[in-house]
């Protein structure tokens, strides 16, 4: 396994699988361990994945500075990586939470950039709000499943804020809700450093306004891809979040939620791939 030296000599490990032109991968959660994403789907059979265990995470150390988990302060992680690897330009893939991450890079970085992939993205870092009622109207789609109705009640009562049984809302982030789906999240306990999630928006982490002035100049070309039954990042809100860029791609792919190479990882790797080169 290897590792590199951030800029304040905490020791951050990688994992790489399969060959050609590297591709950088931010993992979400947020402080997720990278081990969750697997190869996407064998996006690992078109280019080499670099996925990091962000500070705190997987095989990476723990940081003398709690502070540092905080989003906009990991952006000099990725840049160390970058300097470690001897890449004048990378890269760069984000799923869920890591995609504000890749935002602030790109923000403070733009020129580093080659290409950009977002992949079912979090729109915290450019201030887009997804509103409840934009969630219940993604949530009523699936009303014809089994499941819908506890899984909708519970919902309910989380965005009326008197609710917290996220785990009965679980069905919401796939696509489909078997055996598969529910083994890809099982996988996934444990594997969160909750500390470092907390840390990771907190005060200051993001400005909004000058991300999205800078990602409106970003020019390099960037997809931005949303699963059409993702409760998390909704179509539609993904759609804005692809509005900012002057050389963005939009994609849903059909019948995925949050973990689209989980639901069908032909068409995630089809997409990807294509736009990767």
């Amino acid at each position: 396994m290897p590792t590199f030296s951030a800029h304040d000599g905490t020791a951050l490990a990688y994992h790489v699988s399969g060959e050609g032109d590297p591709v950088i991968c931010l993992p979400g959660g947020p402080m997720q361990d990278s081990v969750y994403m697997g190869e996407l789907g064998g996006l690992s059979a078109h280019r080499q994945l670099i996925m990091v265990d962000l500070r705190g995470t997987g095989q990476s150390a723990i940081p003398e500075d709690a502070a540092s988990y905080r989003c906009d302060r990991l952006v000099d992680d990725v840049e160390a990586l970058r300097e470690h690897l001897g890449l004048d330009r990378i890269d760069l893939l984000a799923h869920c939470a890591g995609a504000n991450l890749a935002a602030l890079y790109v923000a403070r970085h733009p020129e580093r950039v080659g290409k950009l992939a977002l992949i079912t993205p979090s729109p915290v870092a450019v201030g887009i709000i997804t509103t409840g009622e934009r969630r219940r109207e993604a949530a009523l789609l699936r009303k014809d499943e089994p499941w819908f109705g506890a899984a909708f009640a519970a919902l309910e009562a989380i965005l009326a804020g008197n609710g917290t049984d996220w785990k009965a809302v679980d069905p919401f982030f796939y696509g489909r809700w078997d055996a598969a789906a529910q083994a890809h999240l099982a996988a996934q306990d444990g594997h969160q450093n909750t500390e470092a999630a907390a840390a990771y928006g907190a005060e200051g982490a993001f400005e909004p306004d000058a991300t999205r002035a800078a990602l409106t100049a970003f020019n390099a070309p960037v997809l931005l891809l949303a699963g059409e039954t993702d409760l998390n990042s909704i179509p539609s809100v993904v759609a804005e979040y692809a509005g900012l860029f002057p050389n963005a791609e939009f994609a849903v792919q059909p019948g995925a939620g949050h973990f689209p190479w989980a639901d069908d990882a032909e068409a995630l790797v089809a997409t990807t791939a294509a736009f990767l080169g």
